[in-house]
């Protein structure tokens, strides 16, 4: 039995890793997918202090109520930030790290230096707007399937703002793990991704897979997601 703690990206909730966590739990293993402070069922706390320590927090206090060893720890997206934190503080409990399509922070980095530049402006108006909370990406940018995008536009919500701002302070512990995987979804275009993929595949520490997918690939191939972590 392996134990899985999935991490969620921007705007989504626990509720997106539903196919995939239905799929690891019937080959036998344990699934926590935890919604991030602000987010999915927690929306209502959303708050202008929430920031990347309040995320980290939230995956950390899960791996630690639990007394959760040798975890399999999954971040989406936005979620490459938090699991890389999560390692600073958790590394001797992650028996394995996966980046699904996701950020690979460097020491310092912030989610505003990669994203859009649309998202870029929402940020520095937000002194004279007042807004808090970034809204979410349409479903079908994200590559979702026609079928599914009514469930994802009306389970996203706002996104904390402090989050994309903070920037997150590393030492290397993820380097540290055991088993790292990188799995990116190729039918989402995205350069950054791109040349993450590159970098890694020169790297015999780490191991990268594909899926034909969007970005959201746990809700565009579950069946495709969930094997790979089983491999893991």
């Amino acid at each position: 039995m392996t134990t899985f703690v999935l991490v969620h990206g921007a705007w989504h909730g626990g509720w997106c890793w539903r196919r995939v966590s239905d799929l690891l739990v019937a080959q036998g293993h344990r699934v926590f997918a935890p919604t991030l402070t602000g987010l999915g069922e927690r929306s209502h706390l959303l708050d202008a202090r929430i920031g990347l320590d309040t995320h980290i927090a939230d995956v950390v206090g899960v791996i630690e109520w639990e007394r959760l060893t040798d975890v399999v720890l999954v971040g989406h997206s936005y979620g490459g930030f938090i699991v890389s934190g999560v390692a600073e503080a958790v590394g001797p409990s992650l028996g394995a790290l996966v980046y699904l399509d996701a950020f690979m922070p460097e020491n310092g980095a912030a989610m505003i230096d990669g994203t859009s530049q649309g998202m870029r402006d929402a940020i520095a108006n937000a002194p004279k707007t007042g807004e808090i909370a970034l809204k979410p990406y349409p479903a079908a940018a994200l590559g979702v399937a026609e079928a599914d995008r009514a469930w994802v536009d009306g389970l996203c919500t706002l996104h904390p703002m402090k989050t994309y701002t903070d920037r997150i302070a590393l030492t290397g512990a993820a380097d540290k793990v055991a088993t790292k995987l990188f799995i990116r979804a190729k039918g989402f275009p995205s350069a950054p991704f791109d040349a993450v993929v590159a970098k890694l595949a020169a790297d015999p520490s780490w191991r990268v897979e594909e899926l034909a997918c969007g970005h959201d690939a746990m809700v565009a191939d579950p069946e495709g997601v969930a094997r790979i972590l089983l491999t893991v």
